[in-house]
């Protein structure tokens, strides 16, 4: 169980790269979505950086 809580930021990192890539991909650009994506990079790469040093 500490190895998957170990990565899941980078899940929520993958997931907000997700986010941004599917609207590009499909040419539906809009700000919020634009703005959604790099909240949840920050929260993911933030989230990944607290995890690894509280879980060992």
């Amino acid at each position: 169980m500490n190895a998957l809580l170990k990565y899941l930021g980078v899940f929520v990192l993958l997931i907000g790269v997700v986010i941004l890539a599917v609207p590009t991909i499909t040419h539906h650009l809009s700000n919020s979505t634009l703005l959604i994506g790099l909240v949840v990079i920050i929260i993911g790469y933030l989230g990944h950086i607290f995890l690894n040093k509280r879980v060992e």
